[in-house]
């Protein structure tokens, strides 16, 4: 006997055969039920846009706006969206040389969907050192394996300023318009701002969550209580932070 064999007490493994084979088309006909029982004949319908009435659902509550006037300049580089990929191609741009960079995003800082997702308890469900990037750039070690999300996004912030991308970012604001100049070689930029600026290059890393979505449920036109988006939680009506400790809602039961 191998010293292979008697290591593993002699059991024999043969992977080309199996006691039961796999039966697919059950498999998929199971994932199939699974999924059609998610699914409803509205579709995007089932939501109702934070916009108009609801439009106070997407005000951003943890930074302030601050205003300012439209920018008419140019730069080399504009990259759209403050969340990891643009934080990511900002600062590879940054080590290939590139000094005229423009962050944009409408979130009030970096950190795309862990900017607006607060909401207690809240973690990513992929290990840290798989999920952050630029760990080593930034000399940062996760605290844990799967992150609270105040410590992801403060990595997100840790991002831009080790790569200087502070410098002209704006953020709160949206793009609205984007023409390529074929004289110039530009691309005219149009925001929600007045803005009207010009780049050489446009980069988008956009996420699609940035708008929150209510669900339609009866009479939520008319509700006169207290109400919030889990994307845009309101730490001054329930008190604690992402890690609990909601103190203020002991006398706020169903009434």
């Amino acid at each position: 006997m191998s010293n292979h064999s008697a290591a593993s007490g002699g059991l024999s493994l043969n992977a080309g055969k199996r006691e039961e084979e796999l039966d697919a088309a059950s498999l998929r006909a199971k994932y199939k039920a699974e999924r059609d029982r998610r699914i409803r004949p509205d579709g995007a319908g089932q939501y109702l846009p934070t916009t108009g009435t609801f439009g106070y659902y997407a005000t951003d509550p943890y930074t302030e706006r601050t205003e300012r006037e439209p920018l008419t300049d140019s730069v080399e580089v504009l990259v759209i969206g403050g969340g990891f990929g643009g934080l990511v191609t900002g600062a590879r741009l940054r080590q290939a040389g590139i000094e005229d960079i423009r962050m944009m995003d409408e979130a009030g800082d970096f950190g795309g969907t862990w900017y607006w997702n607060r909401y207690p308890g809240i973690r990513c469900d992929i290990e840290s050192y798989v999920y952050l990037p630029l760990l080593e750039e930034v000399g940062t070690m996760p605290g844990e394996r799967y992150a609270p999300g105040e410590e992801i996004r403060q990595h997100a912030v840790a991002i831009a300023r080790t790569f200087d991308l502070y410098r002209d970012a704006v953020f709160h604001t949206r793009v609205t318009s984007l023409v390529w100049d074929e004289d110039a070689f530009e691309w005219v930029v149009e925001t929600d701002r007045g803005d009207r600026m010009r780049a050489r290059q446009v980069i988008t890393s956009s996420g699609t969550l940035t708008q929150p979505k209510l669900p339609g449920i009866p009479g939520i036109e008319t509700f006169k209580g207290h109400t919030f988006h889990t994307s845009r939680w309101d730490y001054g009506y329930t008190g604690g932070d992402q890690f609990g400790n909601l103190s203020k809602l002991g006398d706020k039961g169903l009434r």
